[in-house]
């Protein structure tokens, strides 16, 4: 197949999966219309774009598998998006340790203010780590799937600190 083939494949795919998610959001507007709708806007809003992601995310999975696949010989892309990869791995642990150590800290204070950004960072976890499980398991290269089987459990423990901080630890509140 040819590179322009292929290129026009996994957009397709992606333009495929673009208009699900549209369609599913389109159906949704459907059905949630009327008074309800119009005085919680901004969470149905928000239910909107959550319902988007969810789907473009799942139906976004085949052209993300088959460029995969089409780039498995290039070793240079696996090993540098498995260096960002691990990175943001990185970033998330050095999130959950800024929350860890900041949570406590008022939010006028610097400490105080980057913690309660590092929420977003840690509650990203639970999504990015399957995503780097899979490319681990396709990752034809050993340096890279080692790199992105590390950054998947790197994620899974900031989820699981996370977790443990905000319901595992009895008589304590965030």
């Amino acid at each position: 197949m040819k590179p322009a083939h292929k290129i026009g494949a996994v957009a397709a795919g992606y333009f495929a999966a673009f208009l699900l998610a549209s369609a599913a959001v389109a159906i949704r507007l459907v059905f949630t219309g009327g008074p309800d709708a119009q005085a919680a806007s901004g969470m149905y809003a928000f239910g909107d774009l959550a319902l988007f992601v969810a789907v473009f995310g799942l139906a976004g999975l085949v052209p993300t598998g088959a460029a995969m696949f089409f780039l498995s010989p290039y070793r240079y892309f696996w090993v540098a998006i498995s260096s960002v990869g691990f990175l943001l791995a990185v970033i998330g642990v050095a999130a959950a340790v800024l929350f860890a150590f900041g949570r406590g800290s008022p939010t006028t204070s610097t400490l105080g203010m980057m913690a309660g950004f590092s929420v977003s960072v840690i509650l990203a976890s639970p999504i990015i780590a399957p995503i780097f499980l899979i490319a681990g398991l396709l990752s034809p290269h050993k340096a890279p799937r080692l790199a992105f089987l590390t950054a998947a459990l790197l994620e899974v423990a900031t989820f699981a600190y996370a977790v443990y901080i905000w319901f595992g630890k009895p008589g304590t509140v965030p």
